[in-house]
């Protein structure tokens, strides 16, 4: 397999995106490569055994076959949980985009691949001028869109898959995940993205029990993102 990285993002927060950027670490680590996670930027902290930890960075790492500092791969961890900008300016922390992508260009050092998971949906603020977009826009990695599936999807993901091919990006795979269990007509709603979104389907994720990488990751087609992400744009 071919290295490459990518930029998760999804339709809103709370649909699986730190799932499926696991079962992709996951998945890339049990093909050989040397894959490394990043969550630049998580709001929500506990304190444990004297440390903050937050359940999304700590999720990534398990999933990681390179192990690196918390430092590097998430250069913003806060505390409260809200919006970032919010939560930063409860903390009096100001977020620098340009040490973010400092730490990404140290973080693909390190490895093959890298999988790099954004915060919350694909427009979320990070300062007064920067937001998530912008800063997918400066990594400039390939997208995978993860649509929870749930009543209002599909107008989301379209709206989404637009914003993210307005800043030149190249919406390389999307990822169906069952956000709602009790949500009707799964198949129509999957098969109206599929015909309208401009990249493959690389996998209908389901509800599990438990939820982990190694269980998402046999519900996803690789070969299919690796395809799309060695493409030129």
């Amino acid at each position: 397999m071919k290295p490459f990285s990518c930029f998760v993002t999804g339709t809103d927060t709370e649909i699986g995106k730190t799932l499926v950027s696991s079962a992709l670490l996951h998945a890339l680590g049990a093909a050989g490569l040397r894959a490394a996670g990043m969550k630049p930027l998580a709001a929500g902290a506990e304190l444990r055994a004297g440390v903050w930890r937050n359940d999304d960075v700590e999720q990534i790492a398990a999933a990681a076959t390179v192990a690196l500092p918390r430092e590097l791969t998430t250069p913003y961890l806060l505390r409260t949980p809200a919006a970032p900008h919010i939560a930063a300016a409860i903390e009096g922390v100001t977020i620098e985009p340009r040490k973010i992508l400092d730490c990404y260009a140290q973080v693909r050092g390190h490895a093959e691949a890298v999988v790099v998971e954004g915060v919350g949906g694909f427009r979320v603020p990070l300062t007064d001028r920067y937001d998530t977009a912008d800063l997918a826009r400066d990594l400039g990695l390939p997208v995978v869109l993860v649509v929870g599936l749930r009543l209002g999807c599909i107008n989301h993901a379209l709206l989404t898959a637009e914003a993210i091919a307005a800043r030149g990006l190249r919406l390389a795979g999307w990822v169906a995940n069952t956000a709602d269990p009790s949500m009707e007509h799964v198949a129509g709603n999957i098969a109206a993205l599929q015909a309208r979104l401009p990249a493959p389907l690389l996998g209908h994720v389901p509800r599990l029990a438990p939820p982990t990488a190694a269980a998402a990751a046999a519900h996803l087609n690789l070969a299919l993102l690796e395809e799309a992400c060695s493409k030129r744009s």
